[in-house]
């Protein structure tokens, strides 16, 4: 009985051993499949974006990310924005873009109930008017965005803002020529309603090239806005798309530059911030977080270098606050600073006293 109890055991050890060493593989086959799969999505990408420059253009401007979901652009009020009025304006034949138009907190009870009519009227009221400019993915109504607003109004400021072309319920295609278009129409539908009140510009991330854009172009035809602020920018599209988070694990594939970044020069997209200032006339106020993880900080000092040195500027105010990595700012954030109100009571002030003489 002994033998064959032994060998039965025996058998049953090595049945168990072949089963573990049969797992083993079968472990390792799934596991070396998953690597040559993901190593060959790796390798396709770039190759997938070289050939098909849309995919590249639609990474640079994330419009189908739609955050936050199942808010209704209609109703600011959802938002909390209760002195604020949805517009819909038309740029071009078969563009619409989506507005709002948050009036000053000194404004906020005569507001309550009030039509379209009664908010464009008031931004003739003597209150200066900021046309902000938003970054990519997301709407108008973006969380960090109305809290900014909010700040804005508190400080007596009128706030327009509005979606560009393809983004939030705004109807077209968009692109860079399009969105510059858009916030040129936007700043002239401001300034007929305006009067004298000063109009300042305001671009954060992908809309401070919107606004560089705008501003432009605003110099050449001899109506520059009143001061131009930017909020996290960047050089210009290329060096930015070299140091987003997203290219940090093709930024060194052998032909980064071909593969990456030619496509978006390919689809016209562009934001040259750095050509741009060198065309601007009039006051520049810089904001960046040091810990800024999106738009590098160094490419906000490097732009406001570029600037400060450039002749365009020379009777202009050029500044640039720098915000602590401990503060927690981040990429979009600088709206909690408490000292916002004075930088920009003390930079735009000035900017008023040059616009009134």
């Amino acid at each position: 009985m002994m033998p064959q109890i032994r060998n039965f055991i025996f058998c049953d050890l090595e049945r168990f051993a072949f089963r573990g060493i049969e797992r083993r593989y079968g472990l390792w086959f799934r596991l070396r499949k998953l690597i040559i799969w993901l190593l060959g999505v790796y390798i396709a990408i770039p190759f997938l974006v070289k050939l098909c420059p849309a995919i590249q253009a639609k990474l640079v401007f994330l419009n189908f990310v739609r955050v936050p979901y199942f808010i209704d652009l209609k109703r600011p009020q959802d938002q909390g924005l209760n002195h604020t009025c949805n517009y819909y304006l038309q740029p071009e034949e078969d563009v619409t873009i989506g507005v709002w138009h948050t009036v000053p907190a000194a404004l906020w009870k005569n507001a309550r109930g009030k039509d379209q009519l009664w908010f464009e009227d008031a931004l003739g009221s003597s209150h200066p008017v900021i046309l902000y400019l938003h970054g990519n993915a997301g709407t108008r109504g973006g969380d960090h965005r109305v809290e900014l607003y909010k700040v804005l109004s508190s400080l007596g400021y009128h706030v327009v803002t509005f979606d560009y072309r393809g983004w939030g319920d705004s109807i077209g295609s968009p692109s860079e020529r399009g969105m510059t278009y858009d916030a040129l129409h936007v700043f002239d539908w401001i300034k007929a309603r305006s009067g004298d009140n000063p109009v300042y510009i305001w671009g954060h991330s992908l809309g401070t090239g919107v606004a560089t854009n705008l501003v432009r172009r605003l110099c050449e035809r001899e109506t520059p806005p009143d001061a131009l602020i930017l909020e996290s920018p960047f050089t210009n599209i290329r060096e930015e798309a070299r140091s987003h988070p997203f290219s940090v694990i093709y930024r060194y594939f052998p032909g980064f530059d071909w593969f990456f970044l030619d496509p978006i020069t390919t689809s016209g997209i562009k934001f040259a911030n750095d050509e741009n200032v060198k065309y601007i006339s009039c006051s520049l106020l810089i904001l960046h977080a040091e810990d800024d993880p999106v738009v590098p900080f160094h490419l906000g000092k490097k732009l406001y270098n570029i600037a400060a040195t450039s002749r365009s500027f020379r009777d202009y105010k050029v500044q640039f606050v720098p915000f602590h990595t401990d503060l927690g700012y981040r990429h979009k954030y600088i709206y909690r600073s408490p000292e916002l109100p004075r930088i920009l009571r003390e930079f735009l002030g000035k900017s008023e006293h040059e616009h009134h003489h």
